[in-house]
């Protein structure tokens, strides 16, 4: 980022409605569940994180709320007082978003004290309804709401806000954005029905929203905000629907007006691509692995020539022409084009959650002008991992029970960190942090590890890798870290420093399957092949070898990839891309380990377009001159005819030094690859815990 960059605009108070936000930049709403089901709702993680952007000076935050809890009870007034008593310790106003996923099959989380763990209930919709897309959260056919329900849900609505109203929130956000079930009714496409909350007319569609807000504004008083989030936009496209059958534009500024004057303080404006839920909100995910329509057809109303960033930006600017409260845009914005948007009159607000995930402390550090210090998104969405624990890459604060500052150690040691990858640099940051003296070896001339050989094969598009190493090499320096490149630590050096404590993240091994004819000539080992980048990246960077790659690399037209989990399919989107025909093989009941489900989901539907033949189950027994043979479900042999064969299996520690120094030194820390090789959120966790342990 550049220093010179002035944030007039994006740092300057606003208002949403009777509130006063300390600038233009708002936490939407877009959230973890980090909260307990049952007696005690209120989670120390839960606090922990709403602490931070409170103290991080963002100008709103909008919390999401959470299922099962009871917004308007004695104790959920005392609970979420709790809560909003700690951010406006800060000075930060506070909203709670409100919205209805009844139309989603919802699987409810097992384990959790107060959650039903029977099958979950029907959907219900405006209409029944469904588009049958695993990537859709609207694939079970709904039943159609009655009128008493409709009315119950609005009473719904209405309690909640004035329940956090009590509690002392500032106000509230009424979500029929996305696909949730207020959207539905707004929609053309999914209501079909001939009643008051029918589709005759785009009076009735908006109905639902309309008293709602009403209801609100009466009961809990005119000056109490309420802000709202509409898709400027549906896009049917991906499932062959026209757009006229769609929400359009002129519809959503009519539903805009209608909203503003029912009361509504504020407008945020998304869009939403039918049959693609997460992408509809990740603009810049709507890109991976390709784009699912060509750029040419997008819809013109969208912006895309930042690959996602600022994707709904037009779509807040038509609606700043027709309503007078203030428009609040949203999806994968930086300070910059934060910054940008509202200089040129296309938003007032500016909605993010993952930037503020990496570092909740991103805008105090906009205003004092620390750019290099903001800790990069790298947009892998762990935070939105359905299947596993929400965490950050980047920010292993986020999900533990402490807080998000690091304290100053109470004895100072000194700490030599042997190993330069994500999880050597992150524990020699926070060990540093901390006020110790550290001394960092890696014995390449380069920091980052293997990092740099992930970005060649993951891309730069969507995940940008070479960002961490940039954070972390500066924050390094800022702290006196003594980094010494091309050395290789052993026993000896270190018995020479005579360190307090040694971390060592010396990495992993690359494994080769124990199969037959493994050795031949058609096989390339990960080894092989992350010395040949490793000696190629003396003179290229990631970006510049990855394009390279598309006219050569030692691996011919056939490969049989053997091994399914992450490193498998991300190297097979690699290769498809390079015009090889790829077969993966694993003798998991299931491939895809290790991956963010929806990004999963839309990999594995874009290999079935490329022709890409996946194999789960069966067992690679030996590698002959034709190709790889192996065992089906059924035991029987069969044979994949390949020019070449990539082992892509998870390596193993590196513990040579641990070994060599075993007894030699009185507190001595394995972190990453070298003590259990994962992934690198896994390793950045790892390198935090110890460090700030020490």
């Amino acid at each position: 980022m550049a220093g010179s960059i002035s944030f007039e605009k994006l740092l300057e108070p606003g208002h949403i409605g009777s509130v006063k936000t300390r600038n233009r930049l708002i936490k939407s709403a877009a959230g973890l569940q980090y909260w307990n089901f049952g007696e005690n709702p209120i989670s120390e993680k839960g606090k922990y994180l709403y602490e931070a952007f409170a103290r991080g000076g963002v100008g709103l935050i909008i919390m999401e709320s959470w299922i099962g809890f009871d917004f308007n009870s004695d104790k959920g007034i005392r609970d979420l007082s709790e809560l909003a008593k700690l951010i406006h310790k800060y000075g930060c106003p506070v909203f709670m978003q409100f919205t209805s996923m009844a139309n989603w099959l919802l699987k409810l989380r097992q384990g959790n004290p107060g959650i039903p763990t029977q099958s979950p209930p029907t959907p219900r919709a405006p209409s029944p309804v469904c588009v049958y897309s695993e990537m859709d959260n609207h694939n079970t056919m709904p039943r159609e709401l009655t009128i008493p329900e409709i009315k119950e849900i609005i009473e719904k609505f209405v309690n909640n806000a004035v329940g956090v109203q009590k509690a002392g929130f500032d106000g509230v956000e009424i979500n029929a954005g996305s696909s949730h079930l207020l959207h539905t009714f707004l929609s053309p496409f999914w209501n079909k029905r001939q009643d008051a909350y029918g589709c005759q007319s785009l009076e009735n569609r908006t109905r639902i929203m309309v008293e709602i807000i009403q209801e609100i504004k009466k009961r809990a008083g005119r000056d109490f905000p309420v802000s709202t989030i509409i898709n400027g936009l549906e896009i049917g496209k991906l499932i062959g629907v026209e757009d006229s059958e769609c929400l359009n534009l002129q519809d959503s500024l009519k539903i805009g007006r209608t909203l503003e004057e029912a009361g509504a303080d504020a407008v945020q404006v998304r869009s939403q691509w039918i049959s693609r839920h997460n992408p509809s909100f990740l603009t810049d995910h709507l890109f991976y692995p390709e784009p699912p329509i060509p750029l040419a057809s997008f819809p013109k109303e969208l912006d895309m020539s930042r690959r996602g960033a600022g994707a709904n930006a037009l779509l807040a600017e038509a609606m700043k022409k027709v309503v007078s409260v203030p428009v609040i845009t949203v999806g994968r914005y930086d300070p910059e084009l934060g910054e940008k948007t509202i200089r040129e009159g296309k938003a007032d607000f500016i909605a993010m959650t993952r930037r503020l995930f990496a570092d909740p402390e991103l805008p105090n550090k906009v205003m004092s002008g620390r750019l290099d210090d903001i800790v990069p998104c790298t947009s892998c969405t762990a935070c939105k991992d359905e299947d596993g624990p929400r965490r950050c890459r980047i920010n292993a604060a986020l999900g533990t029970e402490q807080p998000y500052i690091i304290e100053p150690a109470e004895k100072k040691k000194k700490v030599v960190v042997v190993g330069g990858g994500p999880a050597g640099m992150e524990a020699a940051r926070v060990a540093a942090s901390r006020g110790h003296k550290v001394i960092l070896y890696e014995k390449t001339a380069k920091l980052g590890g293997l990092l740099p050989v992930a970005a060649v094969v993951k891309g730069l598009e969507i995940e940008d890798l070479p960002a961490i190493i940039r954070y972390l090499k500066g924050q390094l320096t800022k702290l006196g870290v003594e980094i010494r490149l091309g050395k290789e630590a052993n026993a000896s050096t270190i018995a020479e420093i005579k360190p307090d404590v040694v971390i060592l993240a010396t990495g992993g091994i690359p494994v080769t399957p124990e199969i037959s004819g493994i050795d031949k000539r058609k096989v390339v080992s990960s080894a092989e092949l992350h010395r040949m980048l490793k000696v190629f990246m003396n003179f290229a960077g990631p970006g510049t070898l990855r394009s390279l790659t598309k006219f050569w690399m030692p691996i011919g037209k056939r490969v049989v990839i053997i091994g399914g989990g992450i490193q498998g399919c991300e190297l097979a989107e690699f290769l498809v891309k390079r015009g090889r025909e790829v077969t993966i093989v694993d003798s998991a009941d299931e491939l895809g380990e290790g991956m963010i489900k929806h990004l999963k989901q839309q990999l594995f539907w874009w290999f079935q377009k490329k022709g890409v033949v996946m194999m789960a189950g069966v067992k690679p027994v030996e590698v002959t001159d034709k190709g790889l043979t192996f065992l089906n479900k059924l035991g029987y042999k069969q044979i994949i005819e390949a020019d070449s064969i990539v082992p892509a299996v998870p390596m193993k520690p590196d513990n040579t030094l641990l070994k060599s120094l075993e007894g030699k030194v009185d507190n001595i820390y394995s972190i990453g690859d070298c003590r259990e090789p994962h992934l690198i959120v896994d390793a950045i966790a790892d390198a935090f815990r110890t460090a700030r342990a020490i």
